[in-house]
């Protein structure tokens, strides 16, 4: 692997590729039972971040900005790793759209650098290491495994990043209708922090009435490749999460370019839509390939030419990390992926990941 256009040293090389994610909405923020939040959401294709490092003499950071060089010096310092390394962004997921990130940043980096050093690559120490996964585990789930994410939310007596409850495959057939607003940007940092001060009062009857609906209706139809029940059910936990956030995000919708997009697809018989995260981006599910072709070249030229309208696939397998031992170096140990025996080179796939989609 060459790096600006020098010569690799030998030594090992680790290339990452993190997916990114759709994030559906929360079920319990009430917190009675002990547990807070709780999500589901899941892994997509064509958007990922894809790191690379390769021995150097010092720590040299090529992307990411400074988040990037922090989460770096963050794993280095916690795991005792010399940073003798450049760590190279060649590509991330748009920033503040909903689409996870942040955290997949962080993993990606982090799962490098375990790989980098013999370690480990265990995604849930990562991101409890580099401060992610505090509300959500859908991303940590996209990442370990793919495909259909159910967590179980944080402990509210010690918090930590919540465990996945429930893994599904995404239909392959299936296609999302993707669109995003580049003229907004969902809530982060402090603001998202505020926002979450100043909701409502979430009460115990709507959490039951929503892990209802993900019990009974929204995991039963999608282990049934059912799209008009798993759209019945995502579209009402959508409405009912999205009019919960309405007093901080400006309405079910946080852009009403995209919410102008969404109500055009459902009058054309959408019904597993709505908005990732904090949005802006939004999304509908179509049957296949020939039906989201047609929703996105009916409603594209109906409305905001400056949305951009993307057909992306469900991703049914985690990221992947590879591994590579130059010649003239002898690997001191064998990488492992969070505790699984994998090979010293070739790919090393997190528990759950699929061979294909």
């Amino acid at each position: 692997m060459d790096v600006g256009g020098a010569a690799s040293p030998p030594g090992r090389h680790v290339r990452v590729e993190a997916p990114a994610r759709l994030h559906f909405g929360f079920v319990d923020m009430d917190g009675g039972l002990g547990r807070r939040f709780g999500s589901l959401g899941m892994a997509i294709d064509e958007l990922a971040v894809r790191v690379a490092i390769e021995p150097a003499a010092t720590l040299i950071v090529d992307g990411g900005g400074e988040r990037a060089a922090d989460f770096a010096h963050t794993c280095c310092a916690a795991w005792k790793v010399a940073p003798a390394f450049r760590l190279t962004i060649d590509d991330t997921i748009p920033a503040h759209c909903g689409l996870g990130s942040g955290t997949q940043l962080a993993l990606a980096i982090g799962a490098a650098i375990a790989g980098f050093a013999h370690r480990p690559i265990d995604a849930r120490e990562i991101a409890g290491l580099l401060e992610r996964g505090a509300r959500s585990g859908v991303g940590i789930g996209a990442f370990e495994q793919g495909g259909f994410i159910v967590d179980g939310g944080n402990r509210v007596d010690a918090p930590q990043p919540p465990p996945t409850i429930s893994r599904l495959p995404f239909p392959t057939a299936w296609r999302i209708v993707m669109i995003l607003d580049p003229l907004a940007g969902g809530l982060h940092g402090s603001a998202e922090i505020d926002a979450f001060r100043r909701l409502p009062p979430f009460s115990a009857a709507l959490a039951g009435e929503l892990s209802r609906l993900v019990l009974m209706r929204i995991l039963p139809s999608l282990a049934e490749h059912d799209l008009d029940g798993f759209g019945d059910g995502l579209g009402e936990l959508q409405a009912r999460i999205g009019d919960h956030f309405a007093p901080v995000q400006g309405g079910r919708f946080t852009s009403p370019r995209v919410a102008r997009a969404l109500d055009g697809l459902q009058r054309l018989g959408a019904r597993a839509l709505g908005q990732s995260s904090w949005g802006p981006t939004g999304f509908a599910i179509a049957a296949d390939t020939q039906q989201a072709e047609q929703w996105a070249r009916r409603m594209a030229p109906e409305c905001d030419d400056r949305l951009q309208w993307r057909i992306i696939t469900g991703r049914n397998r985690g990221a992947s990390v590879v591994v590579d031992e130059r010649p003239g170096v002898l690997a001191t140990s064998t990488a492992r992926a969070a505790g699984t025996g994998a090979a010293s080179s070739g790919a090393i796939l997190v528990p759950g990941n699929l061979p294909g989609r």
